[in-house]
Parts: C-alpha cells; structure tokens; sequence
C-alpha cells in the first residue's frame, strides 16, 4: 500500500464523473534514500482521456515514454553521511530506470544524485525542504516553492533531518545543442 492516497476521476459506466481508483500502484523505494510513486503516465500529448487502464502502470523508467508525460511523488530522505553509499544507492536508481545521461565523475563530485532527463520537468515543494543543485549553484526550496528544469543537470540534496516530498511531471522534451 502506498504512503499517500491516489484518486483517479472519469466516468462510470452512465458516463458520469466518479473515482475510478483510490491507491496508487506503482511505486519504487530504497529506504533512507528515496520513495517514489508514479501516480500518471501517457504515451502521448495531448492525453487521450478515452483509454480506460491505469496508466500508473505503464511507465517503469525515470523519463516519460516519447511524446507523453509522467505525474511523479517523490520522497527524498536526508542525503546519506557516506556518499559512496549513497552513489552506489543512486547508480541503483539509473540501472533500475533505464537513466538516459549516466552521471559523470564530476558530475558526482557535484553531489551523488546528479542526473540529467530529456524532459522538462515542473516540481512544487510539498513538504519539508531541499537544496536544488545545479552544475553552477543551488537553491534551498521550500513548501509551496516550484521549480521548471529544462532538460539539463540538477540533484535534490536534503540536508535536513527529515524527509522532503516534491511532486511534479515530466514531459518529454526537445532538447537544443548542448555547449
């Protein structure tokens, strides 16, 4: 059973708005490190609302299919005081979700969650607090703050004692040329 409560709206069977699903379905966690919860995915955009499964299901990588989009919790417990754990915790996570950009070296130096999506990415702080880190600078964030991350290198840094939850989407994206 998953942490938070999912509820999924359309039309019953005389075409009339109902919750069609109570829980969410597809989850990943690696405990100390991270939980996380696709609550939506499509395979395309706009989304065709006449397909009738739960497409929570569908999506087991970290990036949407191409054209669609994925509606994601995700929970990130403090960083770990080891950070070759905590690597070997995160390299778990790419091979896990197939993860496009494998981090560089430098990129880990960085901080061990570094990664890079061909999405673009729209993220609210829901509760606790973060540290956006960017390849250049870093951002505490905050319940209620939001971030758009345009297909480039970021990592979550939870240097407090508690857990912090972010939800969002991702969307599949266009990426320009890379310098």
């Amino acid at each position: 059973m998953a942490k938070w409560k999912r509820y999924v709206v359309g039309p019953d069977t005389s075409g009339k708005s109902a919750v069609l699903l109570r829980e969410a379905t597809n989850l990943q966690e690696n405990p100390g490190f991270f939980y996380r919860v696709a609550l939506w995915s499509t395979r395309e955009i706009p989304a065709d609302n006449s397909i009738e499964t739960d497409r929570a299901l569908e999506i087991h990588t970290r990036e949407p299919f191409p054209g669609g989009m994925i509606f994601r919790a995700l929970e990130i417990a403090p960083d770990h005081p080891d950070p070759k754990t905590h690597i070997r915790a995160v390299q778990q996570l790419h091979l896990a979700v197939k993860q496009k950009h494998p981090p560089t070296a430098e990129d880990l130096a960085r901080h061990p969650s570094m990664h890079r999506t061909d999405t673009l990415d729209c993220f609210v702080c829901v509760k606790g607090e973060i540290y956006l880190v960017t390849d250049v600078d870093e951002v505490l964030m905050r319940p209620g703050d939001t971030v758009v991350i345009r297909g480039t290198n970021h990592a979550w840094s939870n240097r407090s004692a508690e857990p912090c939850l972010l939800v969002g989407c991702m969307i599949d994206a266009v990426q320009g040329a890379r310098a």
